[in-house]
């Protein structure tokens, strides 16, 4: 979700299988090509990427290693078995001038992680014909093995008592986890060329932020609204992401409302609260 995120999925007789340890994330060349000798997979979801803007826009060399170069030698491998191969990128490949995005609007990202997304995008296509790029938008769920979302550093702010700074002025369009999976499966079965699967509210950081404290019962929560020209960070954020995502429902896509995501990650009951 967000951060470094290690998850290459290939499927083997119609299940998801881990193909690759998070020390290798990036994965060479040769390790990469041994691996798919090896599991000779039916299909890949490519997850895998270093996800925090900030962090690749000060490394921007391990950025490309691990965003677009490791994916375009995944490309070029489930081209060389002719398997379908699915790349989870971003909302970010949008500049946010000109919400909202459906897969037909043209590309213009503003840093350095969306610049690479949208390389890995046309690097991968070049290698593979059977490529679906799945553009997802801020997604959150509940903490992993492996990974999480900005969900968990929000909640232990909030458990705190700290005061949480969240842009009134940054919009996107959230998406769960569970309904993130449900998705990229459909987008599999389907295979378009490009999926946009954004959730149903185009809402701010802040107005997130509040159904967060609403639906764990954080009442004392210091929400602080502010803008993003108050909060100094080192990547430049757009400021309307938002996806539409009629293409995705008319495949069948049905994802839920924030709250009710929220709900449903609250009952799992996996969050420290």
């Amino acid at each position: 979700m967000e951060g470094e995120t290690t998850c290459y999925l290939p499927i083997q007789n119609g299940f998801l299988t881990p193909l690759i340890p998070r020390s290798s994330a990036a994965g060479s060349f040769i390790d990469l090509k041994n691996l798919f000798k090896e599991t000779r997979p039916d299909a890949v979801i490519h997850a895998a990427a270093q996800s925090d803007p900030n962090l690749c826009q000060k490394n921007r060399d391990t950025s490309y290693r691990i965003n677009t170069e490791a994916a375009i030698n995944i490309a070029r491998f489930c081209s060389d078995l002719g398997i379908p191969c699915l790349f989870i990128s971003s909302d970010l490949v949008f500049d946010g001038l000109n919400p909202p995005y459906s897969e037909e609007d043209e590309p213009s990202p503003l840093n350095v992680y969306g610049e690479h997304k949208l390389m890995a995008e046309i690097g991968m296509k070049n290698q593979c014909a059977s490529i679906v790029i799945c553009r997802m938008p801020l997604m959150f769920g509940s903490s992993g093995p492996t990974g999480s979302s900005f969900l968990q550093p929000l909640l232990r702010q909030m458990r705190l008592g700290m005061e949480v700074n969240l842009f009134v002025d940054e919009f996107r369009t959230p998406l769960s986890g569970e309904n993130a999976v449900e998705g990229l499966m459909l987008a599999l079965e389907r295979l378009p060329d490009v999926i946009h699967l954004g959730g149903l509210e185009r809402i701010s950081r802040y107005e997130f932020g509040k159904l967060v404290m609403d639906v764990f019962n954080f009442r004392n929560a210091k929400l602080n609204p502010c803008r993003q020209q108050e909060i100094q960070m080192a990547a430049p954020s757009p400021r309307d992401v938002s996806l539409t995502n009629a293409k995705a429902m008319k495949m069948g896509f049905q994802p839920d409302p924030v709250k009710l995501s929220l709900e449903r990650i609250k009952a799992v009951g996996n969050e420290k609260v």
